[in-house]
């Protein structure tokens, strides 16, 4: 909800931006705050939301927090990158992958896989 000119300000003064390529969009309207649900109408103000939307227009993830907490850019660039591997392979990402780790077999039966993902990979493999 903020405008085009506290974002430009934001980017022109924080130093932690100044090698980013980023494109920020502005809400003055709270238009594109309500549609995704993160307008806190009696504070005029929204949520921190970041939404993944795939080339089809559809939300795949998204990540909203209250206002004094900021948003896990690096978890966001990590799910990016496990949606384009997935669409991409048809392979199916677990929890905490990143390139180079384990995938789970592609199986449309979800009973066959309900309760044997262990079969596959290991908790300490998510975790690492």
């Amino acid at each position: 909800t903020d405008t085009k000119f506290s974002h430009k300000r934001f980017v022109e003064t924080e130093p932690l931006l100044k090698d980013l390529k980023l494109t920020i969009g502005a809400d003055g309207t709270g238009e594109v705050s309500r549609a995704f649900g993160v307008m806190i109408e009696e504070e005029g103000q929204a949520l921190r939301g970041r939404f993944l939307i795939n080339p089809d227009g559809v939300v795949v993830a998204q990540e909203v927090q209250a206002p004094m907490v900021g948003r896990n850019v690096k978890e966001f660039l990590r799910q990016v990158k496990a949606w384009q591997h997935a669409s991409k392979t048809g392979e199916v990402c677990p929890a905490g992958w990143t390139p180079g780790k384990k995938t789970l077999p592609v199986n449309t039966d979800v009973e066959q896989m309900t309760g044997r993902v262990g079969d596959y990979i290991t908790i300490d493999e998510i975790m690492a």
